[in-house]
């Protein structure tokens, strides 16, 4: 039973950790494919984005993430994740 608690505990800590270094990367491409654009839902998937920079600076990875799907598909993109 201890063991599976451990196994547990550490694996959560590497999903957090990976979720952590994918949300710079999801904001690069984020930021790429709106560079140029300044239509409405560009301007919406830029509100999005930078709320999921928040989400990332204040350590909340997972919902980081979804927001920055949710952003992806107000522009009308597709986001590259780690697998």
């Amino acid at each position: 039973m201890k063991s599976l608690v451990i196994a547990l505990v550490m694996a959560a800590a590497a999903a957090g950790s990976a979720l952590a270094n994918e949300c710079p990367t999801l904001q690069a491409q984020i930021d790429a494919a709106l560079s140029r654009r300044s239509d409405p839902n560009a301007a919406i998937a830029k509100q999005l984005a930078a709320q999921a920079l928040a989400l990332h600076q204040a350590g909340r990875h997972a919902e980081s993430v979804a927001k920055y799907d949710e952003a992806a598909r107000a522009a009308g993109i597709t986001l590259q994740h780690k697998q």
